[in-house]
């Protein structure tokens, strides 16, 4: 019983996003008590963004240090800082993301690389939407698009790793959020193990990424990708799904899970429920039901970054 929201302005420009975000996911917190989530984009720069967990607590002494240290042994550290359990990291870096990853979190098991991109950064905590704007300013966050989440845990344990949204660890500028179960996680589980992938919780939700990930490393479209999961997802679910230029949903063709999206000539939203959606812009909202089965995308285009349909 998670509620996922998703929000994209049709100017393409970077706006006030996270009082949207956060009213969104208040409305929706009865649904997911145990942790909430926020996947921003802001204006894509040359810059690599990154967010790291250093520890589900608090870290110790000198470990965002050691991990600085080991950022700047193969990029250009911009800037550095803490918050929470999270250390930011500006940086000028050309190479292998996965590269960059496997560098960070081997300074120690506790560490995880939240987000990384050129727009993308997540923040995600144990607890309700509120604790987290009280960490992490997220009222303050600007961006053109943004997903987010609120947890409810059935089947994996409560905290900032099995939190979401997820990051399709490796690449670049893609998150998820999800709501359901998809019951052939442990068969496609075990299929990417094979292959080497490693997975950082027993969040059923985790593979959404990792398989989006796949997918548009062998050519696939973003919008191809969530297409191609309908065939090979089992189960009832609705996901968001977001890259540096791209927000789109997936509904299950059986139709099991809720969602609404409002669509406007302003802006895109979506949301578990319509409350939700009418807790941010008002009760006379004229939000749609997708059919089972649907899959729709919204991209930013052109060189003023207003959005287009897909």
């Amino acid at each position: 019983m998670c509620g996922i929201v998703g929000y994209i302005d049709r100017s393409g420009s970077a706006g006030p996003i996270g009082p949207t975000m956060l009213g969104m996911l208040n409305a929706l917190g009865r649904r997911g008590p145990d942790s909430a989530g926020i996947a921003a984009f802001n204006t894509r720069g040359s810059g690599l963004l990154l967010r790291v967990k250093l520890s589900d607590h608090e870290a110790p002494a000198g470990r965002a240090e050691a991990v600085i240290a080991q950022a700047a042994a193969c990029a250009d550290v911009i800037e550095s800082s803490v918050t929470g359990s999270y250390l930011r990291i500006e940086a000028s870096f050309n190479g292998d993301p996965m590269e960059m990853e496997r560098t960070l979190e081997a300074v120690h098991p506790e560490i995880e690389v939240v987000s990384m991109g050129h727009s993308l950064e997540i923040v995600k905590q144990v607890g309700s939407p509120a604790n987290l704007d009280a960490t992490y300013g997220v009222r303050g966050f600007t961006g053109t698009h943004a997903i987010g989440h609120t947890r409810l845990s059935t089947e994996s344990k409560v905290d900032l790793s099995h939190s979401q949204p997820f990051w399709a660890h490796g690449t670049l500028d893609i998150a998820v959020a999800h709501n359901g179960h998809i019951t052939n996680y442990h068969k496609l589980r075990r299929q990417y193990e094979m292959r080497g992938i490693r997975f950082y919780t027993e969040n059923d939700s985790e593979i959404i990424g990792i398989y989006l990930k796949m997918c548009m490393s062998q050519g696939m479209s973003f919008d191809e990708a969530l297409k191609a999961s309908m065939q090979d997802f089992d189960g009832s679910f609705c996901y968001l799904a977001a890259s540096g230029d791209q927000l789109g949903f997936a509904k299950d063709p059986f139709g099991l899970k809720p969602l609404t999206v409002l669509e406007t000539e302003a802006y895109v939203a979506i949301a578990t429920e319509e409350q939700a959606l009418c807790a941010v812009f008002g009760q006379d909202v004229q939000a749609l039901e997708p059919q089972p089965g649907a899959i729709r995308t919204w991209r930013l285009t052109g060189p003023s970054g207003k959005l287009e349909a897909a």
